[in-house]
């Protein structure tokens, strides 16, 4: 799992782009009186709104541990994408189809298209360079795995989140340009109208399938496979340890909690088994930084 230095990159990737893009849809909408455009402009702001939560709960994850927190804040982040998530079904997706909704039914006359045209256009530029720049974040971090690998087992819920917005931004804008084109060829403005409710629909979507990623990660999901396998090898490969019974994982933001019950060898001594267990344990955290709390058990069976 990447540090959140990787994850504070891609956000303020983000965060310029629909910052950028919010103030111009919003001046070209008002220009124009392009539904599309406003949806477009309001799903930005929506954006730039998630970002900002995005780096609260990163930051907020990096407090230490205390007495009413032992295992640290590594979770609320986990909690901040969840809400991200939400916002993105509430604010976005909804207001597009109610825009659209309402736009079809009371259609408005569309005014300078062209204007509309151009700012999407440099939108979907700037979108997609941020979405790069996210998957290029990604990429430092996959290794070997290809990218829909690593979708599947990261842990990493701000890349998720970021990914998925990305995507539905460069994906809405992609369709708002389609269908305010279309409007202003055949003169008819119910095709923006029909183009707001498309981005709101796609906006829905992403939110339910993003809430749905991250819920697993709030109620409590082990650490990415390769991390565990190469744990239970450190555990095996230990001269002293005659067998793993078990181990467990659990990711907390950025660390992980390892619990292990291992058989020992027999023949050695009270004294022998804790200073090998903790040679064990400084080894494991060598191997896999990630690792934070590390607690051995020894028992003859699991």
């Amino acid at each position: 799992m990447s540090g959140h230095g990787d994850s504070t990159k891609a956000i303020l990737y983000a965060f310029l782009a629909n910052l950028g893009l919010a103030i111009a849809k919003t001046g070209a909408a008002i220009y124009t009186g392009s539904g599309s455009m406003m949806a477009e402009a309001i799903h930005s702001f929506s954006d730039c709104g998630n970002q900002i939560l995005l780096f609260i709960g990163l930051k907020q994850a990096e407090k230490p541990a205390d007495e009413k927190h032992p295992l640290g804040y590594g979770k609320v982040t986990y909690f901040w994408s969840f809400i991200v998530a939400i916002m993105l079904f509430s604010m976005g997706g909804l207001y597009s189809v109610y825009e659209g909704w309402h736009k079809l039914h009371e259609p408005g006359e569309l005014n300078q298209i062209w204007v509309a045209l151009i700012v999407l256009a440099f939108g979907i530029f700037l979108e997609s360079s941020a979405l790069m720049g996210a998957l290029k974040v990604v990429k430092g971090i996959r290794k070997e795995k290809s990218f829909f690998e690593w979708f599947k087992v990261t842990r990493n819920a701000e890349l998720v989140v970021i990914i998925g917005e990305d995507s539905a931004a460069t994906l809405g804008l992609i369709i708002a340009f389609i269908f305010v084109s279309i409007a202003a060829v055949t003169g008819n403005p119910m095709y923006d109208a029909l183009g707001s409710i498309c981005i709101g629909i796609i906006l829905l979507c992403i939110s339910v399938f993003i809430g749905w990623r991250i819920k697993s990660l709030i109620v409590g999901r082990s650490a990415e496979p390769e991390l565990r396998t190469l744990i239970d090898d450190i555990i095996n490969k230990d001269d002293s340890i005659e067998k793993l019974l078990n181990s467990i994982t659990m990711q907390f933001g950025a660390e992980v909690l390892l619990a292990a019950k291992i058989k020992m060898k027999t023949g050695l001594t009270i004294e022998e088994a804790v200073k090998q267990l903790n040679e064990l344990e400084v080894e494991i955290k060598k191997q896999v930084p990630t690792v934070k709390w590390c607690f051995m058990e020894p028992d003859i069976k699991d």
